[in-house]
């Protein structure tokens, strides 16, 4: 798709377009990895936050990006562009370095951010092997064998997730507790947020150093991926942790959403049935309040005092 194709007012099919996984699973994969190295870049040089804020990419205009990452006494970003299909760093001295995402490995991608991080004046160290991917263990500088890139589905993704971060931006505005911001968790590639109800969880038992600092407190949780090697369709997901007694039992909206009990209760909607509502965006704001609602209810979390519509006149 090029830049004038991409940049025309959109149908609400292309704006929710199809992503069967099977189409671009090999450049989906690539992907994951090529956010994995960016993200770890971030998740060493940034500050760290609580609940592991401080990893995550966001969407932007174009893409993804790190947003501005503090690096002595300057700042940089990096940005994955899906329209131009191509990466760029830049930084608050006036400097710009970019390359094509399209016909590289990812190898080939860790050599060419690091190699052009250097000469921008950052040099940063990573643990440089991916992080708990089930289709690849490979060291990312010697992994030659992931290199697809299909710009048509890359640019489908994000074209999704535009609409998605939208949504989402607005079901977190309603809420006037702890929240997260909206962004992506570049461990299972999923865009997620989270409400906080404020009070501490039980310490986990078992589970590692990461999930335990994930999940101190209290959360009902949100999220949109594109699927991988077990749920093979893009879909949306809730979960609430602690997970309350009885949570499954409670109704769910629009009517194809449903309590997925294999491991837990979690409130899953396909992406695909989705697609068939005559406004999508509405239909999934009713899937992110009603497992919400199913969550609140059943851990006992003080709706009034969260709805921002209740405390509005306290302003």
């Amino acid at each position: 798709m090029n830049e004038k194709v991409a940049n025309q007012n959109l149908s609400s099919s292309d704006l929710f377009p199809p992503l069967p996984i099977e189409e671009w699973e090999d450049t989906k994969n690539t992907l994951h990895l090529f956010f994995q190295i960016v993200g770890k870049i971030r998740l060493t040089l940034f500050p760290k936050m609580n609940h592991w804020w401080h990893v995550t990419l966001y969407l932007s205009p174009r893409g993804m990006t790190t947003r501005p990452i503090p690096y002595k006494d300057m700042i940089f970003e990096i940005e994955f562009d899906f329209i131009k299909h191509q990466l760029f760093i830049t930084t608050s001295r006036g400097q710009d370095k970019s390359f094509s995402l399209e016909g590289i490995s990812v190898s080939e991608f860790y050599d060419k951010i690091f190699s052009l991080l250097h000469e921008l004046g950052v040099d940063v160290n990573i643990r440089p092997a991916p992080y708990d991917v089930p289709f690849s263990e490979q060291p990312f500088k010697s992994d030659n064998k992931h290199s697809s890139y299909d710009r048509e589905y890359v640019n489908r993704y994000w074209r999704i997730l535009v609409q998605v971060n939208s949504v989402f931006e607005e079901f977190r505005a309603k809420f006037i507790g702890k929240s997260t911001p909206v962004h992506l968790y570049w461990h299972h590639a999923d865009l997620a947020v989270t409400r906080f109800s404020g009070n501490k969880a039980p310490a986990m038992q078992g589970g590692t150093n990461a999930d335990k600092e994930a999940y101190s407190h209290e959360v009902i949780s949100f999220g949109f991926w594109a699927g991988d090697e077990n749920v093979r369709a893009p879909a949306f997901y809730s979960y609430t942790y602690p997970e309350p007694e009885g949570l499954a039992e409670e109704p769910l909206s629009p009517k194809e959403a449903m309590w997925n009990t294999d491991n837990g209760a979690m409130a899953v909607l396909m992406y695909d049935d989705l697609r068939n509502y005559e406004s999508p965006r509405e239909a999934l704001m009713d899937y992110l309040e009603s497992a919400y609602l199913a969550g609140a209810k059943r851990a006992n979390w003080n709706l009034d005092e969260f709805d921002l519509r209740s405390n509005i006149s306290k302003y």
